[in-house]
């Protein structure tokens, strides 16, 4: 087995925070709350991300694609791919 045939990768989403705070204005959501609400998330999972707190998973990012569109993944977010 080569060394690129075993090596594993993990690849972490960010957010782009000013990216994003910039798409949520633009979307006219004046509150983390109506925005929360638009993409089925707690405001508080909505805070965590933006700060960093917490990573977006599978929800936020689905939610977030649908609340913000047309917004494209790129726009609002960035993968680190580390390899192990």
């Amino acid at each position: 087995m080569t060394a690129a045939a075993g090596a594993k990768s993990k690849y972490t989403v960010f957010l782009r925070a000013n990216s994003f705070g910039r798409a949520m204005a633009l979307a006219g959501f004046r509150s983390e709350y109506a925005l929360a609400k638009a993409m089925g998330l707690n405001r508080s999972t909505v805070k965590r991300v933006r700060t960093g707190e917490l990573m977006p998973g599978s929800g936020f990012i689905a939610g977030a694609l649908k609340a913000l569109a047309p917004m494209a993944f790129e726009d609002l977010f960035e993968v680190d791919v580390n390899e192990e």
